[in-house]
């Protein structure tokens, strides 16, 4: 266990020391991890990068810079022990302080290791990767044995999370008190519309537009990347756990039977049992917000502008704006086409036209 304190943060009236648990045996940026992992759990927002932080040893009015490589690492042959809290004789209960690397001398900084593509070769851990491959009597059982420990763990792991994974999904394609948000009414209700239009009897087209639409375009984009919307890092190891959800995730809402076997990827064995479930909850919410009133134009427009109203002060109409016209600019020539084919009024193209006169004015315009 350390004694951690921080340099130059404010959390309010709460201190900013913390006792975080560790093992003599972890390399620097392993402790760095706990440390960052402890203060988000704690305060609630993440002091910073992985990257940008030093940790400093404080012992006896001395400060000892900690590294993962430094001028009295271990080398073994051709390749170097990475630095622990062992090497650097940190005691239980020792004080350590985390720096923010730009405040700090800068031949203290040190780029991750593991940028460097032969980190595998050059660097190891525990244990010397040319000892561990001579002296291991049985190659291919050690392999299955790894593989069995891992699948083990993957298995429990699932277990830990199924329930948040579920409630997650439910809310997705659920309906509270048998409500839709009114946009995805519209929007699935505009989708039927154009099926109707179009005489497409076959159920199966609605709902792959509705999915490619919604579910594989919107909330597979959340699922991957949940720093899109909270205050985190994506890690390696989150991002390959993520990506087994999001997997599952899409399975809930294809409509081809995939035979599984043992030679199938872990991934999709992993939720092979739930998905046929996921699939009836997926249709069931589809047909649920089929089945519910329309929404009318008129209350859409007045949804929409009511959201506008609790978002004014985030909402950036110039940004917005260029957006649009980047749109507007590369595909000009096609929504002249579309409105002469529909029969628009003289005064709607005569509107685009000044639209598009307006930015082409704006973007030319210089301090020049």
């Amino acid at each position: 266990e350390l004694k951690v304190s921080f340099e130059a943060v404010s959390v309010g009236e709460g201190s900013t020391s913390l006792e975080v648990s560790v093992l003599d045996c972890d390399t620097v940026e392993q402790v760095k991890e706990k440390i960052l992992g402890a203060f988000k759990s704690k305060f609630g927002f993440p002091y910073g990068q992985l990257r940008e932080i030093d940790i400093v040893y404080e012992k006896a009015g001395h400060s000892l810079l900690l590294q993962e490589v430094d001028d009295t690492s271990e080398v073994l042959g051709a390749v170097t022990m990475l630095n622990t809290l062992r090497h650097y004789k940190v005691k239980y209960g020792a004080s350590v302080k985390v720096i923010m690397k730009q405040a700090h001398a800068p031949l203290s900084t040190q780029v991750s290791l593991k940028d460097d593509k032969n980190f595998s070769i050059k660097y190891f851990h525990l244990i010397d990767p040319d000892i561990d491959c001579h002296q291991s009597g049985n190659p291919e059982r050690k392999k299955l044995k790894l593989k069995e420990v891992y699948l083990t763990k993957l298995l429990s792991t699932k277990v830990a999370v199924h329930s948040y994974v579920e409630k997650l999904f439910k809310s997705i394609w659920g309906a509270t008190n048998n409500r839709i948000p009114p946009a995805v009414k519209y929007f699935f209700d505009f989708l039927d519309d154009q099926g109707e239009r179009k005489k497409i009897s076959d159920p199966d087209v609605l709902h792959i537009w509705k999915t490619n639409s919604l579910p594989l375009r919107f909330w597979i984009n959340i699922l991957k990347n949940p720093q899109f919307l909270f205050d985190m890092e994506k890690t390696p190891l989150l991002e390959g756990c993520l990506s087994v959800i999001a997997q599952a995730f899409m399975d809930s809402f294809s409509l081809v039977e995939q035979p599984l076997d043992k030679h199938s990827p872990t991934n999709k064995l992993l939720y092979a049992k739930d998905i046929p479930q996921y699939k009836q909850e997926v249709k069931a919410y589809y047909k649920q917000v089929r089945d519910l009133p329309a929404t009318s134009s008129s209350e859409f427009k007045a949804f929409l502008q009511e959201e506008s109203k609790k978002h004014k002060n985030e909402f950036n109409e110039p940004a917005a704006l260029r957006e649009l016209y980047k749109y507007l600019q590369q595909y000009f020539n096609v929504i002249q086409e579309k409105l002469v084919q529909n029969g628009a009024s003289s005064e709607l193209k005569e509107s685009l036209l000044q639209v598009k006169d307006l930015f082409t004015n704006l973007k030319s315009c210089s301090w020049d």
